[in-house]
């Protein structure tokens, strides 16, 4: 494989640093997919998240390893066989029901008026508490192209349920494939699920933990820095990303931290262009955002002509870029207006809107200041319409391997509200969760937890040696929504119809509010048509939720029931060289007959109120 080489390896590393799964209730052998490996990935083919029954494709999260030497550089990554030995080593738990409620963050503030985060399942206690935790132990695998009950994570219970929460399997090359559960998520009780967030008697089967490897070089035992899996809810719009990533945020972290050189000179490329086209792709998940960003509107950065003005330096268009760059949000100026970009909730948002900067979202401080270096005219002029990104991360250069692939994982993550969020929440935003950039630190054994008693106070959350330093399995999505389903189908946009009825919004990146629906489209694509009703059904956006059913809690049950019937917006092929259409859409791969009026309008209703009431409390 890289037999001279293997003798200059001095230590390995585990890429990528934090790697995603997603639930899915497919049971088909192959009822599953890798996740994104490179910045842009092609989108699958059509229909490839679905198994032939509809249900919902795992999303995997691979890992390899790269050998480096003693300075740093990559020299290969490690296979399986020809004298490398691998043992991977992974443990997955899920401690949601024995954590604290989520109310807010915890580290804004904020948090110090905001109801207090009192224990999950209060009215149990004691000992008892343990039944909460699903805990199936620790799995090892250690030959290629193997898979098998004894890799399953069997055995973790929830007050005496079982729930499995996934497997282990490895390719060819020896590569771990890690999956998640199958979106199974229920109550002891049969007690039905009235909120977004902290729902007592319920568990469901997300998870995450510490994932290690034991490496041998011809018998020679090297270092191997661990990495990290989280398991999360489905991707419905696996094509787009936000405006404010994980990985942007991650990245300004440890910039801020010290971890990383700050950026001084933007690349057009590679620093801003992901801004505007996040801003610009938004168009397929809330008609907001169509409204002003979508194809052939006024803010239509992507638009060959406004594109080529953003990306020119010099004088000429120096104005214009001044003002796109004015436009974003800057938490430096305590604006507390909603009119500010992006259009996008932040952690304190609350139902009314407090009159606090942090309830909408902003950009990194990082990308905020490449934003204004462009704007001054400071940036590599290296806007090329027609480069071709690696398709796989097979066409990325070997030392840039590791990098993308710990990129990739966190591009496809949001950073959005932490409300709490989707796939982690506000404690991966503090430097003393991290042994280096993207890497978690994990907390051994020999150094548990301290128990932060009935109420997790903000002092208590962020004290030293406390849950933002070292992790353990189960210790990032314990913070999140239980069940998932609830969260996802609780969190939209318009939350104030009397503003804006789709704006602001809060992850549609991940969660769709609007939709072009698969009608819709077909409309659109039959030439036969009159322009004017090709045109009204193209700008046409169908409510996401649509399929839930009339009401706010008979909505959350069929989210936990019917979790895969939520429609997936997926790549589809437009209209080449048409000013009104374009050339490649995003739709909606299944849906449903809107609500009436009167059922949206009492769905919505409800749905505020109990935002507005906050979470019911349990007795104890």
């Amino acid at each position: 494989m890289h037999g001279e080489r293997l003798k200059d390896v001095a230590y390995a590393k585990i890429h990528p640093a934090i790697g995603i799964a997603r639930v899915g209730n497919s049971t088909d052998p192959d009822g599953y997919y890798i996740g994104p490996q490179v910045l842009e990935p092609p989108p699958l083919l059509h229909g490839a998240y679905r198994d032939s029954a509809g249900a919902l494709k795992r999303e995997v999260a691979e890992f390899r390893i790269y050998g480096y030497s003693g300075d740093g550089q990559v020299l290969c990554e490690l296979h399986m066989g020809a004298g490398v030995e691998i043992e991977w080593t992974v443990e997955l738990a899920n401690r949601k029901a024995s954590w604290y409620n989520f109310e807010i963050a915890l580290d804004i503030p904020e948090a110090a008026t905001a109801t207090p985060s009192t224990r999950r399942n209060a009215q149990i206690k004691g000992a008892q508490r343990s039944m909460l935790d699903i805990l199936p132990g620790a799995r090892s695998i250690s030959a290629a192209a193997t898979h098998g009950t004894k890799y399953h994570f069997d055995g973790g219970t929830f007050r005496h349920i079982p729930v499995p929460l996934g497997e282990l399997r490895t390719d060819e090359a020896g590569r771990l494939h890690v999956f998640g559960g199958h979106g199974k998520s229920g109550s002891f009780d049969e007690t039905p699920p009235t909120t977004f967030a902290n729902n007592d008697g319920w568990y469901d089967d997300t998870s995450d933990g510490p994932v290690t490897a034991t490496v041998r070089l011809h018998g020679r035992e090297i270092p191997v820095a661990p990495a990290w899996v989280v398991v999360g809810p489905p991707n419905y719009g696996p094509q787009i990303k936000s405006v404010r990533t994980m990985y942007a945020l991650m990245t300004d972290l440890a910039i801020q931290s010290g971890q990383l050189p700050a950026l001084t000179l933007p690349s057009f490329q590679h620093d801003l262009l992901p801004i505007f086209t996040a801003m610009c792709d938004l168009q397929w998940v809330n008609a907001g955002f169509a409204a002003s960003f979508g194809y052939g509107m006024p803010q239509h950065f992507l638009a060959p002509d406004y594109l080529a003005k953003l990306a020119m330096p010099g004088s000429t268009y120096a104005e214009l870029r001044r003002t796109v760059a004015s436009a974003f949000r800057n938490p430096e100026d305590h604006d507390i207006s909603l009119k500010p970009w992006p259009w996008v909730y932040g952690d304190a948002m609350d139902v009314p809107m407090p009159p606090s900067e942090r309830a909408m979202n902003a950009l990194t401080r990082t990308q905020l200041a490449l934003l204004d270096r462009w704007a001054e005219g400071h940036f590599i002029a290296d806007y090329n319409p027609l480069a071709t990104p690696p398709c796989s991360i097979d066409a990325v250069d070997l030392a840039q391997q590791p990098a993308m692939l710990d990129r990739a994982a966190l591009e496809f993550c949001l950073a959005d509200a932490f409300h709490p969020g989707c796939e982690m929440t506000w404690p991966v935003r503090h430097a003393t969760m991290y042994s280096e950039p993207y890497r978690w630190r994990h907390r051994g054994s020999d150094d548990p937890e301290p128990d932060y008693g009935t109420t997790l106070t903000p002092d208590e959350a962020q004290s030293y040696n406390g849950p933002l330093y070292g992790q353990f399995a189960g210790s990032i999505t314990r913070w999140m929504a239980v069940p998932w389903q609830t969260d996802t189908a609780s969190c939209r946009s318009g939350y104030d119809p009397k503003y804006d009825p789709f704006l602001p919004t809060f992850w549609p990146a991940r969660v769709p509010n609007q939709v072009l629906s698969k009608e819709n489209y077909d409309k659109v694509m039959d030439r036969s048509l009159p322009r004017e009703e090709r045109l009204a059904a193209f700008h046409e956006r169908a409510d996401w939720d649509r399929t839930l059913g009339a009401g706010y809690e008979h909505q959350l049950q069929t989210m936990v029931e019917h979790f895969d019937r939520q429609g997936i917006v997926v790549v589809r092929p437009g209209v080449p060289n048409d000013p009104d259409f374009p050339p490649v859409m995003q739709v909606e791969d299944c849906g449903g007959p809107a609500l009436s009026e009167e059922e949206r309008q009492r769905t919505d209703s409800r749905m505020r109120q109990v935002a507005r009431q906050g979470t019911p409390r349990s007795g104890g």
